[in-house]
Formats: structure tokens, sequence, C-alpha cells
């Protein structure tokens, strides 16, 4: 049975959830499906965003940091993120992250963590190398073995992400079945409707769209940090 055949489990069952990403869209492009799982039974979510995202060859133009934040508060209202503007977002400089000092980086997610039971990054090597997504998972999962909190990270199958390349040219990294840890059935409606807040990035992006038909109604999740009752001793 392959990966995408085995979307049989659940988000986990927390109070509380603090998602840690690079760009404004990643949230939604990317962990916007695993994100509206959590919020469907009753988690409450919130997003630390790293940058503005104003580096970004799609949607060019001087003001196009201020744009994406805007279109960061409405894609987190339409997930059902938590809090008066959504989500937080800071202003460090879009694809230079991996130059910010960790601990710095760590000091924001204190500020933001609060009562989270959990944390949701990209997968370790930021799913296509990306410098700022690799650094965003660093920070969590440092925050994450300093507080001893999980830390949940989205991932591709293998099959998809050789598929993506194959087709597209991309560089997408994917993982065997044996290392997937969670295959979660989510619904891709409120999804999509937080990718159409993010006109800029979205209008023009056949990447994003065929890895959505690819993955169907599954993603993938492996634990890169587990819960203490999940580690070896």
């Amino acid at each position: 049975m392959s990966a995408l055949e085995r979307a049989d489990a659940s988000v986990p069952k927390v109070a509380e959830l603090l998602v840690v990403c690079a760009h404004p869209d990643d949230e939604s492009f990317g962990l916007g499906g695993v994100l509206g799982a959590f919020v469907d039974q009753g988690t409450r979510v919130r997003v630390l965003c790293f940058t503005h995202g104003e580096a970004s060859t799609l949607g060019e133009g001087v003001a196009l940091g201020e744009r994406r934040a805007a279109e960061l508060a409405a894609a987190a209202s339409a997930l059902g993120v938590h809090g008066v503007h959504g989500a937080t977002l800071h202003a460090y400089p879009d694809g230079h992250l991996a130059e910010v000092a960790l601990e710095e980086l760590v000091a924001r997610i204190a500020e933001e963590a609060g009562d989270a039971e959990l944390l949701l990054a990209f997968d370790v090597g930021g799913i296509t190398a990306h410098p700022d997504h690799i650094r965003a998972t660093e920070a969590a999962l440092a925050f994450g073995t300093d507080r001893r909190l999980p830390v949940l990270g989205w991932a591709l199958p293998e099959e998809v992400a050789a598929q993506l390349n194959a087709e597209l040219g991309t560089n997408f990294v994917g993982r065997r079945p044996d290392e997937l840890d969670l295959i979660v059935a989510v619904d891709r409606a409120r999804q999509r409707t937080a990718i159409a807040c993010h006109a800029s990035q979205s209008t023009d992006n056949p990447v994003l769209w065929r890895r959505l038909e690819l993955l169907g109604d599954a993603e993938h999740l492996r634990w890169l940090l587990p819960p203490p009752k999940a580690r070896t001793t």
C-alpha cells in the first residue's frame, strides 16, 4: 500500500498549537491542510512568520512586503487562526534568515509560544532546501528542545516529490513511507480559500496546484522532535 493510500491518522489532540514558518503563504500553501485539521478538532492555532516574503520573484513590486503582510492576515483569518491579527509577522530579511542568530529567532518563538503544547513546521531540509525554511525549522527545533515541546514536521512522500521534480524541474525532497509517522486526511476547502488570499503568489504558481493535485486529500507528517513518551531512551 502506498503512502497516499494510508490517510488513516488524525492530527495530535492538543489544546494549543504554534505554527513556525519563514514566509507569508507557508502557512497556507504548505501547512494549510494540516492546520485546518487542527482547527476542526478544536485546537487553538497561532502562526509565527519570520519574514514579509519581499524577495519573492512572484508578484514583484516595491510594496510587495506590505502586500504579503495583508495577504497573510487575510489567510490566517480564513484558516481560523487565533489572534487579533491572525498571525505574528516579523520583518527579518527574506532570503537571509540563516544569517540571523538562532538564539534571536528562538527568542521570538518564546515570545509567542504561550501555552502551546506542540510546534508545527516544515520538514528538516525545508522541503526544497530553501535556506529560510531550513532556518525556521532549526529555530523551532531549538525551542522545542529547550522547552521539551514536541515538533511536528510537514513532509512530502518521495513519489510526489519525484513526480514534481520530473514534471516541473523542481527540487523537492521526499520521504520514504517508513519515514512518515502520520498520514492525515484533510479537507482542502479551507486551505484553498486561504491560498486565494495570497493572490500575489498563487495566481501564477503551477507547482503549487500540481502538488495539491498529486497529494489529493492526504497530508504527511513526521516527528522532528517526538512527544516524550514516543522517544527512545
